[in-house]
């Protein structure tokens, strides 16, 4: 006889981007903390506070604002660096401290996962840089749409940032 149990279904959300700058730049662009505020969050979002501690080990902490004026917090942890072509990392919600906290925190749904791993790799690709973001274990539904339209809309602004920077 089996015990009843449910399942979650969890895809990597994957995303595939070329940037026509160079990979030491678009590198800069996810590593410095200034540079990245001018690009971090979704379309009418502005990024307020951006802490970076590049290390293996070492955190992020980062605040983004929605156009109504609501803060967002999330933290992680570097878990890989291999510069300039690859940054494995942890990310999760927070508070203003950089204390971890629910998804619930901000109103989202409860199944969604307190850590989340995220890889990046930068690829030289024709003079360019192909970009691929990989969010694992994020459940299939609202917040994982949000999270992929969030993403594709950051790095829209990330395309823009590097096209002045060129």
């Amino acid at each position: 006889m089996f015990a009843a149990c449910s399942f979650i279904e969890v895809e990597d959300l994957l995303i595939v981007r070329v940037f026509t700058a160079p990979r030491k730049l678009v590198w800069k662009a996810w590593t410095d903390a200034e540079l990245m505020k001018r690009w971090w969050g979704p379309k009418g979002f502005t990024t307020l506070f951006n802490k970076i501690d590049l290390r293996v080990n070492g955190t992020y902490l980062n605040c983004m604002r929605s156009p109504e004026g609501r803060d967002y917090w999330s933290t992680g942890t570097y878990r890989a660096i291999a510069e300039p072509e690859r940054i494995a990392l942890t990310d999760s919600f927070a508070d203003e401290k950089g204390n971890v906290v629910p998804a619930t925190y901000y109103g989202m749904a409860s199944d969604f996962p307190l850590e989340i791993p995220v890889e990046v790799t930068f690829e030289a690709y024709d003079g360019n840089t192909k970009l691929t973001l990989r969010h694992v274990g994020i459940p299939p539904g609202a917040e994982r749409d949000a999270t992929e339209q969030g993403w594709a809309e950051s790095l829209y602004k990330l395309a823009d940032v590097l096209k002045r920077l060129r």
